[in-house]
Parts: structure tokens; sequence; C-alpha cells
């Protein structure tokens, strides 16, 4: 008998043996394929900007009239190039050897690369101190690089005692370019510190950070390789705006699935020897959570497809591609890193193989503070959720003082700003609007009819019509029409006709991102109604861009709640648990949003906020921090199977609340990353959405929402079968 049991040894051996080679190999070709992807994507990091715009007429819809007008510029003008002007001003009445100097140093700027042909005269101001002229850069031109250079030539080639700036929109465009330059290397290199400071606190574990980071950084190289192939190939826009909220939505995304596969590995690894067998437990315990968590996300990324303003509608699609990846690098290379890691991975503190321990415990911490936490929901559940709530709708009430309606462009960059400075000089010395005039399109014959209106009104200081036959492009056209351009006695020029179609131009006397620029298109447009005509320029795209902004606000908030709601409901198989998660989202947001609006005004004096910033912030908040109560329902569900819902809360948060809230403090501390690329929208949105996901774990997920599903036991799983059959 001895012999025939002895006998199937050697192949027991040798299938084990086989078996260990295949618990290598495949782990290895995982992280080999995410290695290759890696390698092609991380050199896309430095060449971003060679696929993407932040041009705002690009983003506007196609009927919006700003972009009409701007798709026909260059056929007036014959030219593509962006406007810079050139602000020269002094504190004393400037001399003719001065005014001399700066006229020569004008005409010289085409020298400069990048500076086109069609340099305007310099122009000086009616109180003698100030010069202005106007100097197109080549739209193939590195806009920041022509424009610094400029400046500098400028400067060197006028008198001591005058002040250059170089603004217009070129300027401004210029200090975008700048402020998104910290991207690819300032932006990523804090969020990933922050990360790494935080998992390194948190685990006390030097191997684990490091496995966590390459999961999330593997995710966003290959995010990164395919985003920007889609870009550059048309089928995406991509502005440094998007870029920055791909980075730090994939990094914090990556990072939370990662935290919670570790932590069940970590939890399986206390009752199963075999680190085989618990990483497949840990896997498919996880699995629908970070499934579930990850296709929420997508589903509210892929509602801004319903936006018309393409800056949103584009966000969708990137960010959603970004989450894609940060699910799939979490479910398969993280794993494989695990298995050849092992215990290993969580050292020093590597966890025992100690089930008789797990058993005694039943599976549910008994000390520490989240038991601690889960004693005192058990005592006073009704107390917690409703004086949580209270204190939750004070927040909230703060959102009655956020203006969000726009921001000047002049006020989109932090810090100091060379365009903004020389704004300021031109409305001191000449029209506020100087460089960046309303552009009117209108019909041929109906050319004088529209000038008439034009000039007519308070805001506009002057009126032109593009003019091939003039010297500088352009005819004065006055009431009683255009003006001849010469000595007494030569004709007025011709205007250039495009189609049947005069391009004429207003100077605006308030600067063209003002609050007095924006009523006076506003109100052109309007007696401009009846003759056909499309108002463009600055003002109107800033404008459009807002009523575009506000449109989507208002019809994007809404679906998202319904799309998620649907998801939760498939997801926790109840209806009413995901109208109290709803809800409580909700409550989050709007009190994160309301302190925000505080803190905004009150602390950082900013000077508003876009009408999309409020859209945004709902979008990650809503999106993400349903995330969490995601992790926490699905585990109380788990738990509610066997131990009845009450039972089944208490111990789902003791379990969950150190891996949830370690994932809250990540995505908060990445989200704050964003404050350090100096844009108005980034810096609001990194402090909303910060402060709002530390606000959503450790208040609404650790207090709310366990008090409030205690307070209702089992009727929380209506109409499932765990409601009919399950304990309280």
């Amino acid at each position: 008998m001895s012999r025939p049991d002895r006998a199937p040894a050697p192949p027991t051996r040798e299938r084990s043996r086989r078996h260990s080679w295949v618990r290598v190999l495949i782990p290895v070709a995982l992280i080999l394929v995410w290695l290759a992807g890696a390698s092609f994507g991380g050199p896309l990091f430095g060449k971003v900007d060679e696929v993407s715009s932040n041009d705002q007429t690009t983003y506007l819809p196609e009927s919006a009239d700003a972009t009409q007008v701007q798709k026909l510029l260059g056929e007036f003008n014959d030219s593509d190039s962006i406007p810079a002007i050139a602000v020269f001003t002094s504190e004393d009445e400037l001399t003719q050897s001065e005014l001399d100097a700066i006229s020569d140093a004008v005409a010289d700027a085409p020298a400069v690369e990048g500076i086109g042909d069609d340099v305007s005269p310099a122009l000086p101001s009616d109180d003698g101190l100030a010069v202005q002229a106007f100097i197109p850069i080549e739209s193939d031109a590195e806009l920041a690089d022509a424009t610094a250079a400029l400046g500098e030539e400028l400067r060197a080639a006028v008198p001591d005692g005058i002040t250059v700036s170089i603004t217009g929109p070129a300027g401004f465009s210029a200090d975008l370019v700048a402020g998104f330059a910290g991207i690819d290397g300032l932006l990523l290199g804090v969020a990933l510190l922050a990360v790494l400071v935080i998992l390194v606190l948190v685990y006390r574990s030097l191997l684990l950070p490091v496995v966590v980071l390459a999961t999330s950084l593997f995710a966003l190289c290959v995010a990164l390789l395919v985003v920007w192939w889609l870009a550059k190939f048309e089928v995406l826009l991509l502005s440094g705006q998007t870029q920055g909220i791909l980075f730090i939505l994939v990094i914090g995304a990556a990072t939370d699935y990662a935290l919670l596969l570790v932590a069940r590995f970590r939890e399986e690894l206390r009752t199963a020897q075999d680190k085989g067998t618990a990483l497949m437990a840990a896997w498919k315990g996880s699995f629908e959570p970070i499934v579930a968590s990850g296709g929420t996300v997508i589903a509210g990324l892929l509602c801004l497809l319903l936006s018309d303003l393409k800056s949103n509608s584009t966000l969708g699609p990137v960010a959603a591609i970004g989450i894609v990846f940060a699910m799939l690098a979490a479910l398969t290379l993280l794993p494989a890193l695990l298995l050849l890691c092992g215990r290993a991975v969580f050292w020093p503190r590597r966890p025992k193989f100690e089930p008789e321990v797990v058993e005694a415990e039943h599976g549910m911490r008994t000390t520490g503070l989240w038991a601690r936490l889960a004693n005192l929901i058990r005592r006073r559940p009704r107390v917690i959720w409703i004086v949580t709530t209270l204190v939750l709708l004070v927040g909230a009430a703060g959102v009655t003082q956020l203006d969000a309606v726009g921001v000047p462009q002049s006020d989109l960059v932090l810090g100091a700003s060379e365009a903004r400075d020389g704004q300021a000089a031109l409305g001191e010395h000449f029209p506020g609007g100087s460089g960046s005039p309303a552009y009117v399109l209108v019909a041929e014959d109906r050319l004088q009819d529209a000038a008439d209106i034009l000039l007519a009104s308070d805001g506009i200081d002057g009126v032109s019509v593009t003019a091939s036959g003039s010297p500088s492009g352009t005819a004065t056209v006055t009431e009683d029409g255009l003006a001849a351009v010469g000595p007494p006695g030569t004709p007025a020029p011709e205007p250039t006709i495009v189609d049947g179609d005069v391009l004429l131009q207003a100077t605006l006397t308030d600067a063209a991102d003002s609050d007095g620029a924006a009523a006076t298109v506003r109100e052109l447009r309007g007696e401009l109604d009846d003759l056909d005509a499309l108002v463009g320029g600055v003002t109107a795209t800033s404008i459009d861009t807002n009523d575009a902004s506000i449109h989507d606000r208002n019809l994007i908030l809404p679906v998202i709640l319904v799309v998620i709601m649907f998801i939760l409901m498939l997801l926790l198989r109840s209806i009413l648990a995901p109208v109290l998660l709803i809800l409580t989202t909700v409550l989050s947001f709007g009190t994160a949003l309301g302190v925000s609006a505080l803190v905004f005004d009150g602390v950082f004096r900013f000077p508003g906020a876009d009408p999309a910033v409020p859209l945004f912030g709902f979008v990650f908040l809503v999106a993400l921090g349903i995330d969490y109560n995601i992790f926490l329902m699905t585990r109380v569900r788990e738990e509610s199977r066997a131990h009845g819902t009450r039972e089944g809360v208490l111990r789902g948060l003791s379990i969950t609340g150190g891996v949830i809230t370690s994932a809250g403090l990540v995505l908060a501390a990445t989200f704050a990353a964003l404050s350090v690329i100096p844009i108005l929208f980034l810096v609001q949105i990194a402090f909303i959405v910060a402060f709002g996901v530390l606000l959503d774990t450790f208040v609404v997920r650790s207090l709310l929402v366990p008090a409030l599903t205690y307070d209702i036991g089992k009727a929380i799983w209506w109409p499932s079968k765990l409601w009919r059959h399950g304990e309280r």
C-alpha cells in the first residue's frame, strides 16, 4: 500500500515546479508589457505642447459668433499672426529724440526671430507720456520665446527711463504658456513627492510606496501615450489645463485603487500562508469596487461630452482614458509586482500568518481609532448624522458668496505679469481696448449702417475697416463714410471684401477683458442683430466662453447625478442606498464649494471664478467622492450578508477606515499639487477638490454615511433580497 501512495509524488513535485514557473512568468510578462508602454509614453512628457493649444477660440462651439469671425480674420488680414502690443511709458513727457529712438526700435522689430513684417508705426499718446505699437507674432513661432525676445530687444534699443511692456493677445497668451510650463516637471514632481511622503508615513514601509508609485506612474505614461497620439491626429483637443488635470487624476486614482488592493492583500495574508492564494482572494474582493469606482468616474467624465464648450467636452474622454489605465494598472501591474514581492513588500512590518487571531477577532478590529468610532456610532447614530448634516449645511450656505461668472483675461495668471502691467499702462494713456478691438463682420452694403451703430455707442472710441489699399491695412470710418488716408484730396481706399462681407474694427474705450467692454459688446450684438452682423474678438470670445460654460454647468450637473445613481443602483442592488449616498455626496460638494467661496473671497482675494470651476469641482468631487462611499458600502454589503446590516456597517467601517482615509489623503495631496501651477482656474480647482476630498473622507464617509445607514438598518437595501431576508 505504501508504494502506490508514494508513486504520484514525483508528478506532484513536477506540477508544483511548473506552477512555480507560471507564477513567475505571468507577472514578469505583465511587467514587461507595461514597461514597454511606459518606455514609449515617458519621453512624451516634454512634448505635450506640440499637440496642445491654449487658444480660447479653438474650444468654442462652431456656432458661436466669435468662432465664425475668428475663422475669417486671416482672409481679411492675409495673416494668422498673433498681435502683440508694445507699450512704452515714461514718468516725464517723452522728448523728440526719445520718440525717434522708440520709432527706430519698433521699425527694427521684424529682425527678431518670430516677429512678422507688418509692424505698425509708433503711436504716441495724447498726454505725451506713452507710445504704443502693434507688432505681429508669427503663428509658427514659439510664442513665449518670441515675446520675451521682442521685449528684450526693445528694452535694449530705447533710452533709460522708458519702461517697455509687451501686452495684447500675444502677451497674455505668453503668460499662459509660461504658467503651464511647470506641468511636465514641477507639477508631476510635487504630486509624486506628496504621495510618497504620505505612503511612507501611513504604511511605514520602504518598498510598498515604490511599488504603488510605480503602478501610478506607469499608468500615467501609457495614458499619455494614447492621449498624445489621439491629439496628434486631431481626434482630441489638448490644452495645458486638460494636461494638468490628466496628470493629477491618473496619479490620484491609480494610487487609490492600488491602496484598496494592497489593504485587501495585507488582510488576506493573515489567513493565507500562500501569497498567491492571498493575492487571488484580495484581487477578487477588490475587483468589483475598483471597477465600479472607476466606472463611476468614467461615466461622470463622459457626461462632459454633452458640453458646448470643447475645453469641457474634450476633457471628458482625455480624463476617462486616464482612469481606464489607472484601473488596468491597479488590476494587472500591481498584482504582478505584489506576487513577486510577497510579504516583503510590507517590510519591515510584514503581516504575520495568524488565522487564529483573525478568528478570535471575528474579522473585525476591536482596538484603534476606527473600532472606537464604530462603537460611538453604535451608541449615538441618530445624533451623529443629524449634527453632521447641520454642520455641513452651515458650510454649504457659503455658496451664495461664490462669484463664478468669469474673470478678466488679465487675472487668469497669478503673480507678476508683464502683459497685465502693459494693459494697465494702455488704460492710463490710450483707449482701454487698444490692440484688442471688437471685430464686426457685416455685409458690404450694410457697412455704414453698422459703423453708425458702433460710432453711436459710448463704449466705442473709434471705428475702422480692413482695407487692402491702405498703408496700415485699415481705413477709418466716420459718420460721413470712409476717411481718406494721406494728403488732402487722396481718395478713400476701398474696403477688403470676402464673400460679400467687410470687417469693421471697433476700438473699445474699456479694457477688452473688463466688465465694461463685455457690456458694450453684448449691447452691440443686440443692436446689430437686425443687420445679421457677427461680433468677434477677445471680448466676444470671453463672453461666448462664459455663456457656454454656464449652459454646460446647468445641463451636465443633473445628468451626472442621474448616471452615477444608476450605476450605484446596479452595484448595490438597492434604490434607497444610492439615493442617500448621492444626497450625502451633493451635500459634501455644497459644503466644499461654500467654504471655498469664503476662502477665495476673504483670504486669497481672488477676482472671481470661471463658470467652469463649479462644474469641474462637481465632476471631480461627486465622481471621486462617491468612490469612497463605494469602497465602504461594498464592504458593508459583503459583511451585512453574514452579520446583518447594523453589524455590517460597524465591521465595514472598522475594516476599511484606514485604507479609505489613506486614499483620501493621497487624492487630496495630488489635487493640491495643482496649486503650484500659477493659473487661477487650476488653483481654485486644487483647493475645492482637495478640501472636498478631505471633508468627504473624514466627515461624510467616516461619520454621516455610517451613522445614517446604521440608524436606518436593513431598510437601506430596499428593495433587494438583503432588505427582505437580511438581519437588521
